[in-house]
């Protein structure tokens, strides 16, 4: 039994006096989603047997084997031809086996000073790595194609709610700008977690490190990571970059998911303020006459399928104990679809974004509804010398008045408007226009077309960096 096993492809065998039975085999292989990080395996493997070679721990032939053998293996990848084997379980031992097929005893010795441990907590960070760089590269997509919607529309005029009652009137560029506030801060959180992911495990072998003289830092600086782990148990086990991704992606894709909102309520003929490209939506499967916002919809609901990852993620490692644990093979389904799904929104946004068609005349028509110069009134008033809370209360008494007449506070003679304040005069009518308000608003961060622009440029400076 023992000399058939030896012949069997598990790299454990010859420890074990049966083999694995088929359904253990399906339970516990991971080759079907892992072979994503069949070419991060092997840049990994290149950095290991370059080091390998340089301390004499391997042959310069050994390392020329290996090389040839990776650059086939990495065409067969790159073509489709390569054969993944249910039987060798995972995408590291997949290419082991193969590499060893192509150069003999050289592709057996890769494996020097190194366990499958250290070997895949090396090859998750150089996804997230570049998972992390694809995602920064779309949200500055993002944000460049939301600031050429908001310079279109530095101007125009809408309603800003709280509570979703009228209160205030903004710009509709002032208003996509703070989209681009919330996805500048995505973008930093993401690139601040890339400094956590960038740290090389490689070289803490299965927990305890080798015996081998290996360099360590040789291979950070052959794969670009900025250090090492500093704890091989910590180094092999530690899963926290995953979860902080994953927290991170949560919250872009919570931005995402507000967008989202907005857009379907700004789309509903009841609102009417925007309408989506026909590429971006579906009709009805009864009702002719629907065109339905699917993807901000669904993006709403994608937002949760992230959250979910988060938190599996959080209860997979809660109850580990130190080093590695057969557990830490479930982070990765979570991980790749939390990437797959926030690179597939980011693009679709920012295509959409391009595509947005703005309805000005129902924006302005709802900023005057609702008295949303209220608060203009009253800090005309202050500007006149009454305190503010008399300013409220006169201006709280107007408004009823105008409810009840059914009119607007820009539309009430002067002399009714004198009824609540003897401090009104002939200029209140320029701050109860929604163009008044609006341009009051100079200040950094106001919703002024003058300092919408300005934003403007802040942001382009940042997104050219």
């Amino acid at each position: 039994m023992t000399a058939q096993l030896s012949k069997k492809s598990e790299a454990w065998s010859a420890r074990f006096s049966e083999p694995v039975s088929d359904l253990v085999k399906r339970y516990t292989a991971s080759v079907f989603f892992d072979k994503r990080l069949a070419l991060f395996d092997i840049q990994g493997s290149l950095a290991h047997a370059e080091m390998l070679a340089a301390q004499g721990i391997i042959s310069a032939q050994d390392r020329a084997d290996i090389e040839r053998g990776m650059a086939q293996i990495r065409s067969e990848i790159e073509a489709g031809q390569f054969e993944w084997l249910l039987d060798l379980e995972d995408v590291h031992l997949n290419i082991e086996k193969r590499l060893t097929e192509l150069v003999g005893d050289a592709g057996k010795r890769l494996h020097t000073g190194r366990s499958r441990n250290d070997q895949v907590a090396t090859d998750i960070r150089l996804y997230m790595r570049a998972a992390i760089d694809d995602i920064l590269a779309l949200l500055k997509g993002l944000r460049g194609a939301l600031t050429d919607l908001a310079e279109q529309h530095a101007d125009t005029i809408m309603p800003g709610f709280t509570h979703l009652q009228v209160a205030q009137p903004v710009t509709f560029g002032h208003h996509l700008l703070a989209y681009v506030e919330m996805f500048g801060r995505d973008a930093e959180r993401m690139a601040d977690t890339r400094r956590r992911v960038n740290r090389l495990p490689l070289g803490a072998a299965a927990l305890a490190g080798t015996t081998f003289p290996i360099d360590r830092l040789r291979v950070a600086k052959t794969l670009g990571f900025e250090d090492v782990s500093h704890n091989s148990l910590d180094a092999v086990s530690d899963r926290d970059f995953a979860i902080e991704f994953t927290a991170a992606a949560s919250v872009l894709m919570m931005h995402i998911s507000r967008m989202s909102e907005e857009l379907v309520t700004w789309m509903s003929p009841r609102v009417g303020f925007i309408d989506i490209a026909d590429r971006f939506c579906t009709g009805s499967s009864i009702m002719p006459q629907k065109k339905n916002p699917d993807v901000p919809e669904l993006a709403r609901g994608k937002t949760g399928r992230v959250y979910g990852h988060l938190m599996g993620l959080l209860t997979l490692m809660k109850g580990q104990p130190l080093a590695y644990n057969k557990d830490n093979q479930e982070d990765k389904e979570p991980l790749f679809d939390t990437v797959d799904t926030v690179l597939d929104t980011l693009r679709i946004f920012t295509d959409m974004a391009a595509g947005i068609t703005v309805k000005a005349e129902n924006m302005r028509a709802a900023a005057l509804q609702g008295y949303a110069t209220a608060t203009d009134l009253a800090d005309y008033l202050v500007k006149k010398g009454l305190p503010f809370r008399d300013a409220h209360e006169a201006v709280a008494h107007a408004v009823r008045a105008c409810d009840d007449a059914g009119c607007d506070l820009s539309e009430m003679a002067l002399e009714r408007l004198r009824e609540f304040s003897p401090l009104i005069e002939q200029d209140v009518f320029a701050v109860l226009t929604l163009e008044g308000s609006v341009a009051a608003r100079d200040h950094v961060g106001g919703t002024a077309p003058n300092q919408v622009r300005k934003a403007i440029e802040r942001v382009r400076a940042q997104l050219a960096e």
